[in-house]
């Protein structure tokens, strides 16, 4: 079906939900992920319905709402308010975060709570016709692809699927082979370009693997979503530019 292009709201932290979705519009991009740090506070149901209206004014869609939500860590009460949320968002998925420890350190405890965890809010979810997305992460259940697969599998929820972003420091050929591992749970990749060290350039200066990356994305039946996340100096025009290079090279 091809690939929807879009923003992740957390890219401009420094601008008010205005600011962010007219920027989005201008770039051309067709969708949003919306935080639930700053943009869309959790619980806050006016101000999920002001941006939910925000967003389809402008013509975008609200592809998901990017909380906070460690799976294993968040009671019922924080999923409950997490779908709520979501639902005044007019999102049809919640990215959620696999845990506070990486795999290396995880005990077999650690992994129990995650994966009870992630069961618990895919439920939660599903009575609203809601999915549920892993965050691809440091420091997490997610931060490798055995990790992330097993707890796919252990789950076994039909509405738990997972993102992929490139690890910082990775090269393009171990970031491919990610990709294709995870491509049948696939939703979503962040699109960014960052140095070993974690320093933001230009998407173009990663070229070579987002075209990759864009062409097995284009190669799938279904309609993922390719996000930009981050950009030097959180710079507007910066964006505007990534997202020129990124319509370009689908």
């Amino acid at each position: 079906m091809g690939v929807r292009t879009g923003l992740v709201s957390v890219t401009f932290r420094q601008l008010p939900a205005d600011e962010v979705v007219e920027v989005a519009a201008r770039a051309d991009l067709k969708a949003i992920e919306w935080g639930g740090d700053i943009h869309v506070p959790l619980g806050d149901l006016v101000a999920a319905r002001r941006v939910k209206n925000l967003t389809e004014v402008h013509g975008l869609q609200t592809v998901a709402y990017g909380s906070y939500l460690r799976a294993g860590a968040a009671d019922r009460e924080q999923m409950r308010a997490t779908v709520a949320t979501a639902e005044a968002l007019g999102a049809s998925r919640i990215r959620v975060w696999a845990g506070t420890v990486g795999t290396a350190e995880a005990g077999v405890g650690d992994r129990m709570a995650v994966t009870r965890g992630l069961a618990e809010l895919a439920d939660v979810a599903a009575s609203s016709g809601i999915e549920i997305a892993l965050e691809f992460h440091r420091n997490t259940l997610t931060d490798e692809v055995d990790s992330t697969i097993t707890l796919l599998m252990d789950v076994g929820a039909p509405n738990l699927t997972t993102y992929w972003q490139p690890p910082v420091g990775m090269g393009d050929e171990e970031c491919l082979d990610q990709l294709d591992a995870l491509l049948p749970w696939l939703t979503t990749v962040h699109v960014f370009s960052w140095d070993p060290d974690g320093t933001r350039r230009p998407l173009a200066t990663r070229e070579s693997l987002w075209r990759q990356v864009l062409a097995k994305l284009q190669a799938d039946p279904r309609e993922l979503n390719a996000l930009l996340e981050f950009v030097p100096d959180n710079n507007p025009e910066q964006l505007l530019k990534d997202a020129a290079d990124l319509h370009a090279w689908l």
